[in-house]
């Protein structure tokens, strides 16, 4: 990952020494403010280790660094301990170099080592709702705590939004181990309903990529949509591993739709749905929810192909639009890694928080007394703002932002909010 610059170049001058210590106390100022209640890791007599679980590999490892990143600033902001013991991080891959994807798999492996580990305490992750799906009942019968910067498929938490059996499928021992610190998609896909209203939307063409996540976000795009008087003029599963869509697209504009909604990933080809739209003269707006929002999707898409033409729906603010202790995580995190953090880096970042701020007040290695102090998270004040855990693990956030694209990078347009329908 790349260093901040000049961090071996020589001091030349007395000045330009002196402006070296005057940065290095400013950072190390920075990262003092967000270390609060950090313990030093000298004089712990025993570990606790905390897991993430992200695809590295393949198209998502770019957005899935930063997570890793925004975790291991908060263990270090910490001073490496928590509740009297000293802290390990490990980061797994949940991603194979077949799928270039996420892999059930490898999930499923390591969901099983996590458990297997003693020391294991927490599991952060995942990144893809549909690897949710595999360890969520695991890791329940095993009383260790799950908590996810990203997924946002409704089902894994709100009954009588996903699958009959959902959320009690994933809940074999009856108690709630699962939690998330993103609004979900019920939320997400009113957001961009009311969204593509206020652009004066009318009609609306929806994909989705088959999987869970894109399968909940559009149907839940395309229902808001409706009963907001938006005409639904089709509602389509694609093969997300297709060279391309002529015919999808040649269908589409016969009908002639003010927006295509594709619900699903980068990773299933959000890219070449957009490619193929421009070389398919089909005009119309693309809306696409949070699984494109990463510089891969653009990549994908090709050079200058989503300008002002591409809107993105986000659950939350991103990082240039935190204030407050997101604004000292994202200076903290410049200053510590050299480079930007995209989207999800603040939320893998307070999800450890959470996690060690549990492991505080419990001061115990024990699975299930960390799990209960995690559900008892509330008016928690971190770099995402004031929230709480709700009885199913939900967060109470329900900020979403609205994102377009501009000289082929994302730009912040609008903050929309989305109470619960």
């Amino acid at each position: 990952m790349p260093s901040p610059a000049d961090r071996n170049a020589p001091c030349r001058t007395s000045s330009a020494r002196g402006q070296r210590v005057h940065s290095l106390l400013t950072v190390a100022l920075m990262l003092g403010v967000l270390a609060t209640l950090a313990e030093p890791a000298a004089g712990a007599a025993e570990s606790i280790t905390i897991v993430s679980s992200l695809p590295l590999t393949g198209s998502s490892a770019a957005q899935c660094q930063t997570m890793v990143n925004g975790i291991t600033m908060a263990v270090e902001q910490a001073g490496g301990a928590a509740g009297g013991f000293t802290i390990v991080y490990k980061s797994f891959d949940d991603a194979s170099p077949e799928a270039a994807s996420w892999d059930p798999k490898v999930e499923a492996t390591n969901a099983d080592n996590a458990i297997a580990d003693p020391d294991v305490m927490a599991y952060i992750g995942t990144y893809n709702s549909g690897a949710a799906k595999i360890s969520m009942p695991k890791l329940n019968l095993a009383s260790l705590v799950m908590i996810s910067p990203a997924n946002t498929a409704s089902g894994l938490t709100k009954p009588g939004l996903g699958e009959k059996n959902e959320p009690q499928v994933y809940r074999p021992s009856g108690k709630v181990t699962y939690f998330r610190v993103v609004p979900a998609d019920d939320m997400q896909g009113l957001a961009g309903a009311r969204w593509a209203l206020a652009m004066g939307v009318t009609s609306a063409y929806v994909l989705n990529d088959r999987e869970v996540y894109g399968i909940g976000v559009a149907a839940s795009f395309r229902d808001h949509a409706k009963a907001l008087g938006i005409t639904i003029l089709g509602f389509d599963g694609i093969d997300g591993k297709a060279a391309n869509y002529r015919s999808t697209v040649s269908r589409m504009r016969n009908l002639h739709p003010d927006l295509v909604y594709f619900g699903g990933i980068t990773q299933n080809n959000g890219g070449q749905i957009a490619k193929d739209m421009v070389n398919g003269g089909l005009k119309a707006k693309l809306m696409v929810p949070d699984g494109c929002y990463e510089k891969a999707f653009i990549d994908a898409a090709g050079e200058h192909t989503l300008d002002g033409r591409c809107f993105v729906t986000f659950g939350g603010l991103p990082p240039d639009q935190l204030t407050g202790k997101g604004k000292l995580f994202v200076d903290a995190y410049r200053a510590r890694f050299g480079a930007e953090p995209e989207a999800y880096a603040a939320y893998a970042y307070e999800a450890a928080n959470v996690v060690l701020a549990a492991i505080r007040r419990v001061h115990a290695k024990d699975r299930a007394a960390i799990c209960a102090a995690v559900a008892a998270t509330r008016d928690y004040d971190g770099a995402l703002g004031h929230w709480s855990f709700d009885a199913n693990g939900d967060t109470s956030l329900t900020t979403f932002s609205g994102i377009g694209v501009a000289d082929d990078r994302f730009v912040f347009l609008a903050a929309l909010t989305a109470p619960s329908p």
